[in-house]
């Protein structure tokens, strides 16, 4: 049975449930909603488990902090056994549209502090991510208040389809490949 660590980043803390930032675990949320598993509260994360056609999703929301997740995502690859081509790390990215998806195999971290610190704990920058536009509707040295602002109403009504659209792009990374779901995905 194939297995698979899917990584959703965010901060822990009900300041931030609603923030842009917090997409990767709104994201993991969603697919835990879909498949009706809840996650409970384990070493260095909030982890829950689902199967779907032969395959072993483990869902992971790293409560380390955004800046520190690479801790928990090297911790959890280890003791679940799962390869680096298996683990889906889903964040947030300013530089591109919002509710736009882009996957890819490898890559920088882009200036974003929670992919710096996963490739450094994993001594790589080449392992797959799944990266949600949240836009970069702010003034110029307000990067930091946007990422870490809420939702707007109108970000938040288009959330709902966007939300499920997330979901399915995980199942088919665990179905049918990296290659074939950024095919399908990538720019939707």
């Amino acid at each position: 049975m194939k297995k698979f660590l899917i990584v959703g980043l965010g901060n822990i803390g009900e300041k931030y449930t609603n923030t842009r930032h917090n997409i990767g675990f709104k994201i993991l949320d969603e697919l835990a909603n879909e498949y009706a598993v809840k996650f409970e509260t384990e070493k260095l994360g909030d982890i829950t488990r689902f199967r779907h056609k032969g395959r072993t999703f483990v869902l992971l929301k790293p409560n380390t902090f955004m800046n520190l997740s690479g801790k928990a995502v090297k911790f959890w690859m280890d003791k679940e056994k799962i390869a680096i081509e298996n683990t889906l790390i889903v964040t947030d990215d300013l530089n591109i549209d919002f509710g736009t998806i882009r996957l890819k195999a490898k890559g920088s971290d882009g200036g974003h502090n929670g992919l710096k610190d996963i490739q450094e704990k994993l001594g790589t920058n080449t392992y797959p991510r799944f990266r949600f536009g949240v836009g970069a509707n702010y003034a110029k040295g307000r990067q930091v208040d946007f990422v870490l602002g809420n939702w707007d109403k109108e970000e938040t009504s288009q959330l709902i389809t966007r939300l499920q659209t997330a979901a399915k792009v995980i199942t088919s990374f665990g179905l049918v490949g990296l290659a074939k779901t950024m095919n399908t995905f990538n720019g939707k």
